[in-house]
């Protein structure tokens, strides 16, 4: 027993968890270590909670795949919240970029108010629901996901020119239903 790696409900045991699945993967100060990196990292206060509980999800998810568990899993869960506060930092810069380019697509004399900023927003989501299913995928992929096109064509199975064009017809389609409800 000694050189086989542990599993499943061993590694959650080993890992300061109960064998029987009832107790906290992380004790009281393992929890205030990976709070203190998150907030370190710039994640905001009412984010806090969801980041441990992503720590103790990846935890949970080591022992159930069978993986080893850490030899120092505190030590492994400040990685991991470091780690997370990353994330979170590039899916904000990632939204920052989308309201940026969406943004562009209107023109700022004609709608200087954040309410028409709103208007904006909710005339590209009613034309991304009007769009065909795989040109929804790529602009969803592209802009919201902000994965480049290589990658796209990659992840479908398709040509990047296919990807391209499917941009192409998607966002002139946008653009058209936009200009079509007098929002830009």
């Amino acid at each position: 027993m000694r050189g086989r790696p542990r599993r499943g409900r061993e590694a959650h045991a080993a890992a300061g968890g109960d064998p029987a699945g009832e107790a906290d993967p992380l004790d009281a100060a393992q929890e205030r270590r990976v709070r203190a990196v998150l907030a370190l990292g710039g994640v905001p206060q009412a984010d806090l909670p969801d980041g441990v509980q992503q720590v103790r999800l990846r935890l949970l998810e080591r022992a159930a795949g069978g993986r080893e568990a850490p030899r120092d899993v505190s030590a492994w869960a400040a990685v991991v919240a470091s780690n997370l506060a990353m994330d979170w930092h590039r899916a904000k810069r990632r939204q920052e970029r989308l309201g940026e380019r969406l943004a562009a697509l209107r023109q700022p004399a004609e709608h200087p108010s954040g309410e028409d900023s709103s208007v904006l927003s909710v005339a590209v989501a009613q034309g991304l629901d009007e769009l065909p299913d795989a040109q929804r995928q790529v602009v969803v992929l592209r802009f919201y996901a902000d994965l480049p096109v290589r990658s796209i064509a990659e992840q479908l199975g398709v040509p990047e020119g296919t990807v391209k064009s499917r941009l192409h017809t998607a966002v002139r389609a946008l653009r058209a239903r936009l200009h079509e409800d007098e929002v830009v």
